[in-house]
């Protein structure tokens, strides 16, 4: 009895490993920004709060960390869904739902952003 694999290639999901750790560092450094600006500013109320996310370097790291959130989740749920979902169609349906909320998720946080 013989079993037939089907080859994918060399460094098949080495692409999606590497992703992973690159959007997580990518955050983890936004993270200690992130805290070293708010932790350094002084007060905790609204206009320190806008404040903090008015300067142009600030969105734009803030806008990268949410890009690396956004497909460091992709990424995560996907490979969760392959592992435990076998039905296509249902894995389908469940992936498109992903990439639905993952996308509003960041129109939303952009218009937040840049209305600030």
């Amino acid at each position: 009895m013989s079993i037939n694999k089907t080859v994918t290639g060399a460094h098949y999901g080495l692409k999606d490993w590497l992703a992973q750790r690159v959007t997580a560092v990518i955050m983890a450094v936004y993270t200690l920004i992130f805290l070293v600006v708010w932790l350094t500013s002084g007060k905790l109320d609204y206009a320190a709060w806008a404040g903090l996310f008015a300067p142009i370097w600030m969105k734009v790291l803030t806008l990268l960390a949410l890009i690396s959130l956004g497909y460091h989740a992709w990424i995560g749920i996907r490979d969760i869904f392959m592992d435990y979902i076998k039905p296509t169609g249902v894995r389908l349906f469940l992936e498109v739902l992903t990439i639905l909320a993952l996308a509003g998720y960041g129109v939303w946080a952009v218009a937040i952003l840049w209305r600030v």
